[in-house]
């Protein structure tokens, strides 16, 4: 059932990019969201009964609302704002969720305290490239930026740590996917707060990064 999901998952993404390069519309909202309807269905195929999947499950979802609201602050851009921060709401619940389940999956442990640390670091780090070097243009977003890129980061280090400690597919699959999880959003800074990088490349790279990434954390439930 998952190869399925999986395989309708590329189908359905394939439909909605060429939708997306057109513009931001409500029809392609709608074909966006049924690509992050079919990684929750795989996440609830792949093994809903564990306490990791309940808490997994939950991310996608907030992930699903994200991609809602974050294609509307197009649609309607009167509303930027409240969608904007809704996205950013819901993407970082959607990364506390993942780490959550990961620790009360595979346990804590000292190694914890590094990888919050790292993930300030990275925040850190994150602001002064996207600032310094890539010269974005956080305005009064950068304070949410910034801990939203905390949270990423998050679930980038503790499923990096809990792979090292623990090994198993599910926690490799995991950490592939944060990791494209967080190129997804490098290059959606670009999108959202520089200049010159909405053509066709940035889009389809960004979107096929994101969803790889969702799908991946998804599938990752199978091998549990």
């Amino acid at each position: 059932m998952c190869t399925v999901l999986l395989a309708l998952g590329a189908v359905a993404l394939a439909v909605y990019i060429p939708e997306k390069i057109k513009g931001y519309t409500v029809k392609a909202v709608l074909k966006k969201s049924i690509v992050s309807l079919l990684f929750i269905a795989v996440a609830v195929a792949a093994g809903a009964h564990t306490r990791l999947a309940q808490f997994v499950i939950l991310g996608l979802v907030c992930g699903l609302l994200g991609d809602i609201w974050l294609d509307l602050k197009y649609v309607y851009p009167q509303h930027d704002d409240i969608y904007t921060y809704a996205g950013f709401a819901v993407f970082g619940l959607g990364h506390i969720l993942y780490v959550t389940g990961l620790i009360i999956r595979y346990g804590g442990g000292l190694f914890l305290i590094a990888s919050f640390a790292l993930s300030v670091v990275g925040a850190i780090g994150n602001d002064l490239m996207g600032t310094k070097v890539m010269k974005l243009k956080f305005g009064k977003m950068r304070p949410v930026v910034l801990v939203y890129a905390f949270l990423l980061f998050c679930t980038v280090f503790v499923s990096g740590g809990l792979l090292l400690k623990n090994g198993g597919t599910t926690l490799l699959l995991f950490f592939i996917g944060s990791i494209l999880f967080a190129a997804s959003d490098l290059i959606l800074s670009g999108t959202y707060f520089g200049e010159g990088k909405e053509r066709p490349v940035d889009l389809i790279s960004n979107y096929v990064c994101y969803y790889a990434a969702q799908f991946l954390i998804a599938y990752s439930l199978a091998f549990q």
